[in-house]
């Protein structure tokens, strides 16, 4: 089943805030990420390989991009794909260098790859998302960013969008005030006290299954997919209310 392109109506006045997603839902930085996973996962792969402890079997896109890291924090995502493949390795520490071989170290060679492509890319923006946030706020509502790249900060500035919202949750905020990642509801109700709203009174929008189980398990009034390209009948099987390939898709309806 395809993600709809009907418009759903969304009663706005049900609800007091709005949390919404940043790589996948308002940038197209998803890809980055991705791409910048599968560099840093196949180079140490293929380090293992040649080592005799296993066979070289490339990271994927689909499915241990979206399985194992999309939405998760950056060391979990690390340790979590690697676990996939029976590799443990030690935690380490965040100021690990990207040679070391750690779950730290990963993520770090992964946020230096990251940041290198960001670079030479930009960011691009979904228009239709930052429409939708506008149109949000001009009619009062509260809205966040909340995402767990620690380089959310600088994707909105690259972006040109650093003032779009309200509040904004990352992975600094979740690190400094101890908050568990998606799919655990933490940076979620975060946000929405940032904004003064309870969970059941606030809304998450979603493009990656962790936050929107993260969504679910909160007990968040409405829960919207956005699968772009990827299965929508996933995203509703973790618990989305409505699934949309593009915000587009949604009509906020005020009375």
């Amino acid at each position: 089943m395809s993600a709809s392109r009907e418009k759903h109506s969304v009663f706005v006045g049900a609800y007091d805030a709005w949390l919404f997603d940043l790589d996948g839902v308002i940038t197209d930085t998803a890809s980055v990420h991705a791409a910048a996973w599968k560099g840093t996962f196949d180079g140490y792969l293929e380090e293992v390989s040649k080592r005799g402890r296993t066979r070289f079997v490339p990271f994927e896109v689909d499915p241990d991009y979206y399985e194992y890291v999309d939405g998760r924090p950056r060391y979990d995502g690390v340790d979590a794909f690697l676990r996939s493949r029976g590799i443990v390795l030690p935690w380490g520490e965040s100021d690990d260098p990207p040679s070391a071989e750690t779950v730290c170290g990963l993520g770090n060679r992964k946020n230096r790859t990251f940041k290198e492509i960001l670079l030479v890319r930009g960011v691009e923006v979904f228009e239709s998302s930052v429409a939708m946030v506008r149109r949000l706020k001009g009619r009062g509502a509260r809205v966040a960013v909340v995402t767990s790249s620690r380089n959310g900060g600088a994707v909105l500035e690259t972006a040109g969008i650093m003032d779009l919202f309200d509040a904004r949750v990352d992975g600094n905020v979740a690190a400094e005030k101890k908050l568990a990642g998606k799919p655990a509801p933490d940076t979620f109700e975060h946000a929405a006290g940032m904004l003064g709203a309870a969970p059941e009174r606030s809304v998450v929008v979603e493009d990656a299954v962790s936050g929107v189980r993260a969504g679910r398990a909160g007990g968040f009034g409405l829960a919207i997919g956005v699968a772009r390209g990827e299965d929508p009948e996933i995203l509703r099987e973790s618990g989305a209310d409505v699934v949309v390939n593009d915000l587009v898709h949604l009509e906020p309806v005020w009375g």
